[in-house]
């Protein structure tokens, strides 16, 4: 398997200089400005050699480290496969992955690693909204492909880069599949435990821009940390506003805490989440506290062996042999470097950054039971959002 192994990301003492914070930020910020001027000159850049190389940021050691292995895994099973049937015409993919351990500054520092090295031919499969918000200054202007950043939020996909390429549906989407599902139930007090960073807000003002839509307001609000060390304190907070129902915009570790404390208070509350929920990990750390939780996802199930992409993707994932169970996130990474192949096949032998874009961007394509499509800057290949629920086993079922 000609795919790198994942590294480790630069020290913390290099992430930044000693001083304030808006003196850090400015620094940020002219330093984006500066990379992001180098790497608008190449627009000729090229695969190099017989090898392409991409690089990524993920989490494979931090709060949401089981949906970053599992994505990462899920992508490295599909080039492998590709690379061992003679790679994309005649080129190997290789994966370059450093860890961010979900950190916002490690994340900077490694796509400033990435980014540097003239063989990148661009990111793939980022991870986490904080980061793809940090992160995207750098290549804004430039011709690199910033390829299937997991983030659902609409600022992952601005309207003005077309070097930038999203695969999953939004986080609007999802939220509103499930505001969609709840409200001809006869739920008025909508609440939502929302994760206090980017990600979270954004499911919260989604969440209240679909309750808007059909007249309803939220009930009330209440945010938790990433560590979910306050999930006790926000699980009260909505307890006492008397909700008919709770939406989690939560991911990992702090959906599993603020679930446990709400039905110690609310045993029979509904409960509806994201995609971004948890791994299976997270489903067995639930145990019968996560049965009956509604959860949108933005892949078919990953044990529906009647869909090609997912007999595809269970195949790739055991002659990788992944110790992971088969999830949603591993189906995710798969699809994501599936689509990225398509694109490098029609972007013809040994393409430039603009080749590739050109392709993306007249891509329509299914592969095989799941349409992607690439229409304009600031929109998703795929619309594809599916409502599951947690069964007592500790799996989806739709």
């Amino acid at each position: 398997m000609n795919i790198s192994p994942a590294s480790e990301a630069f020290p913390r003492d290099a992430v930044q200089s000693p001083g304030s914070a808006e003196t850090g930020r400015r620094r940020f910020l002219l330093g984006a400005t500066a990379l992001a001027a180098g790497l608008g000159a190449p627009a000729l850049v090229r695969a190099a050699g017989a090898t392409l190389r991409l690089g990524q940021s993920t989490d494979l050691t931090g709060p949401l480290s089981e949906l970053g292995q599992a994505l990462h895994h899920g992508a490295r099973a599909c080039f492998a496969e590709v690379n061992a049937r003679g790679g994309v015409h005649g080129q190997q993919i290789v994966l370059e992955t450093l860890d961010d351990a979900y950190d916002v500054k490690r994340g900077i520092e490694n796509a400033r690693r990435l980014l540097a090295d003239p063989d990148i031919f661009g990111l793939f499969n980022c991870f986490g909204t904080p980061m793809v918000e940090a992160t995207l200054p750098m290549i804004r202007g430039t011709d690199v492909p910033y390829f299937a950043p997991l983030s659902g939020a609409l600022l992952a996909r601005p309207r003005d880069m077309r070097n930038v390429l999203n695969v999953r549906a939004s986080y609007a989407d999802e939220t509103e599949k499930l505001v969609n599902h709840l409200t001809p139930i006869g739920y008025k007090r909508v609440a939502v435990a929302y994760q206090n960073n980017s990600f979270g807000k954004e499911v919260l003002e989604s969440t209240r821009l679909a309750l808007k839509k059909r007249g309803l307001d939220l009930a009330v609000a209440a945010p938790v940390e990433s560590s979910g060390e306050d999930a006790g304190m926000a699980a009260q907070k909505i307890s006492g506003a008397n909700p008919d129902v709770v939406m989690l915009g939560l991911a990992g570790k702090p959906t599993a805490a603020f679930i446990r404390n709400m039905r110690q208070l609310r045993r029979g509350i509904p409960l509806y989440a994201l995609s971004v929920m948890g791994s299976s990990a997270t489903l067995k750390e639930l145990g019968n506290e996560g049965v009956g939780v509604t959860v949108a996802q933005v892949m078919p199930l990953p044990t529906k062996a009647t869909m090609p992409i997912v007999r595809e993707y269970a195949q790739a994932w055991r002659a990788a042999k992944v110790a992971l169970p088969l999830s949603h996130s591993g189906l995710e990474g798969y699809v994501n470097a599936r689509a990225f192949v398509e694109i490098l096949r029609r972007a013809g032998p040994k393409p430039t950054r603009t080749a590739f874009l050109n392709a993306a961007w007249n891509l329509r394509t299914d592969l095989g039971g799941f349409d992607v499509g690439f229409s304009d800057p600031g929109s998703s290949a795929s619309r594809f959002v599916e409502l599951t629920m947690i069964t007592g086993d500790g799996n989806f079922i739709a």
